[in-house]
């Protein structure tokens, strides 16, 4: 099953904006402050990243890496934009590229659980996805019968399982045996 365009830019966005959203909230919790233009920037390259990985179901071993590598390009991105801001980097909980251990543990613990909780629901959305398909597939052939049919005349068959048919049932009460 290969799913269509509309289908993966969906996706696309949806880790675009979680991945944008994740980093812009630890960026702005540490002290910084992101501009509409860096965002752009961060939207376009999280886009540009998730698309070509939409086109099928995807595991926590290929959304970690991903995850990992955005997060990487995205505080660079903005701690570029926070640096050429007019506003000094007072406040902020590093100055220049290089992050201290706080913000690497930090960055870690969000990379890793933002990966399970998208990598889960992936899972979620899949199994989701090819229920419906076993559903439509159920229901096609009674969808798929002439409406104007000529009518059956004779009654279908009753279709009786050939287990039960020669099985004999223990349920009830005990037989009572009497002995003299």
């Amino acid at each position: 099953m290969t799913p269509g365009l509309p289908f993966r830019l969906v996706r696309t966005a949806v880790f675009a904006v979680v991945c944008l959203g994740l980093g812009v909230a630890a960026h702005a919790l540490g002290g910084g402050t992101v501009g509409a233009p860096a965002t752009g920037a961060a939207l376009g390259l999280s886009l540009a990243a998730a698309f070509p990985l939409s086109g099928r179901e995807r595991t926590v071993g290929t959304i970690l890496p991903l995850l990992g590598g955005l997060q990487v390009v995205l505080h660079l991105v903005f701690s570029l934009a926070h640096a050429a801001s007019p506003v000094a980097a007072t406040g902020h909980l590093h100055s220049g590229l290089v992050p201290g251990l706080g913000m690497l543990v930090a960055h870690g613990w969000a990379v890793g659980l933002t990966a399970l909780w998208l990598a889960r629901g992936e899972a979620v959305l899949w199994g989701l996805l090819r229920r419906l398909a076993v559903r439509l597939l159920i229901m096609l052939p009674s969808v798929a019968r002439v409406p104007f049919a000529a009518p059956c005349t004779t009654e279908p068959p009753v279709f009786r399982s050939a287990v039960l048919r020669h099985m004999v049932s223990g349920r009830g009460p005990p037989m009572v045996v009497e002995t003299s």
